[in-house]
């Protein structure tokens, strides 16, 4: 008998301790420094804002849907860590073996969640149709998908204004094999082209999509916004940059086009509509010196002599500095 009292009174002695105020403050302030850990971390785990209208408003309704869940797991986890202290074995609790059915409690957690989904619903359909609306657009431009590259071509306000987009020299170079060159010292490598879109800020630009071969799909992350280019269709997004957020902002082709995929990148310099104003005029006025120096070029040859290129080489001429040509 004393054998088994000893035994019983270890029994008890190895139970959990009540939780006494110096362990709850030590929990407190643990739970705090996680806290205080969490909230210095936020903006790399979190979801970025970006720079673009759109971008802001997926940013908003991401941070809705966050607290929702937060708010959920509260109250569940709340109420399961009450029922396991309150109601746990140690304390006297008796489970109730006559509760097998409970109409109302089904109800309850029936009609919860579809409210919930129901309040999300609504704002994320707002979302939806501002996605797809793009009315009052002040900016189109054509964008043709290519291996390994984008064509951007004006319309409206900078008609005839059309380049490709190819893949920056250092970068290409860096990529071919024993180059002997570091690609970590190439700035922006695989991210740089020769010739960057160029938007204005303040206006709602959108952007046709299509492709000539296979389906690529142009993506800017600081824009929000990704889209198919696929080979026969047009699809179409809008992006406008806020002002004040004018920069260059970079993406690539977000679909496996094939083998040169990784050397396929987007670059997009966003400048204030003055600037903007000042590029297209720009680039107009070199339109109309390489078509008068190309109706001059036939004068300026002798009939049986073949062009010479600034490399020298007969028969082959210089590349421009931009590849663009006057639209009908």
């Amino acid at each position: 008998m004393k054998l088994n009292r000893l035994t019983v009174n270890d029994t008890r002695s190895a139970r959990p301790r009540a939780l006494t105020f110096g362990r709850a403050l030590g929990v407190l302030a643990a739970l705090l420094a996680a806290g205080a850990g969490a909230a210095h971390a936020w903006p790399a785990m979190n979801m970025p804002i970006g720079v673009t209208v759109l971008s802001r408003n997926i940013y908003r309704l991401h941070m809705e849907v966050l607290w929702v869940c937060v708010w959920i797991a509260v109250v569940v986890f709340g109420v399961m860590i009450t029922a396991i202290v309150r109601f746990r074995h140690s304390k006297g609790a008796v489970p109730d073996t006559t509760l097998t059915h409970s109409t109302a409690a089904e109800v309850i957690w029936t009609i919860i969640p579809v409210l919930i989904l129901v309040a999300l619903a609504i704002p994320a359909t707002k979302s939806l149709l501002k996605l797809e609306d793009m009315r009052h657009s002040g900016l189109t431009i054509r964008v043709t998908g290519y291996q390994w590259k984008w064509q951007y071509t004006y319309l409206g306000q900078a008609a005839g204004i059309s380049f490709f987009s190819t893949l920056s020299q250092d970068s290409n170079f860096a990529s071919q094999l024993h180059s002997g060159i570091d690609p970590r010292s190439v700035p922006h490598y695989l991210l740089s082209v020769d010739h960057p879109l160029v938007i204005p800020s303040g206006v709602k630009v959108r952007l046709l999509l299509t492709s000539a071969d296979v389906i690529h799909a142009w993506w800017v992350p600081d824009f929000g916004v990704k889209r198919s280019a696929i080979p026969g269709f047009i699809n179409d997004l809008w992006i406008e940059v806020l002002p004040g957020k004018e920069g260059v902002y970079r993406g690539q082709c977000a679909a496996l086009c094939g083998r040169g995929h990784a050397f396929m990148p987007i670059v997009v310099d966003v400048k204030t509509p003055a600037d903007f104003a000042k590029w297209v005029a720009g680039q107009k006025a070199e339109l109309k010196q390489a078509s008068a120096a190309s109706a001059a070029a036939p004068a300026a040859t002798a009939p049986n002599e073949a062009p010479v290129a600034s490399s020298g080489a007969p028969g082959r001429a210089a590349p421009p500095a931009l590849t663009a040509q006057v639209l009908d």
